[in-house]
């Protein structure tokens, strides 16, 4: 049985992770880090769009910075020449 994250990462989703840092809605001047992460398309980002819209909304914290990464899992393999063969006995 396939799981639906497997087949979101075929169908070009990668794994998105997202630092927020966010103003405290009782101390204006104090700073929290909250962090998301989901599968997400890059680079419009549409899942952490929505997220972001419905913190604006319906949360008291106002959002300062988000600093998002990026990593598509399923991707053409690395290949590299092999220089030599070694060996062990």
């Amino acid at each position: 049985m396939v799981t639906e994250d497997f087949r979101r990462q075929l169908a070009g989703y990668g794994l998105t992770t997202a630092r927020i840092l966010y103003r405290r809605p009782d101390h204006r001047w104090l700073l929290q880090t909250y962090v998301w992460q989901d599968y997400d398309l890059c680079p419009d980002f549409p899942v952490l769009q929505g997220f972001l819209a419905f913190w604006q909304k319906k949360l008291d914290g106002p959002l300062h910075s988000v600093t998002v990464a990026h990593s598509r899992l399923i991707q053409p393999a690395e290949l590299r020449a092999v220089d030599g063969v070694f060996r062990l006995h």
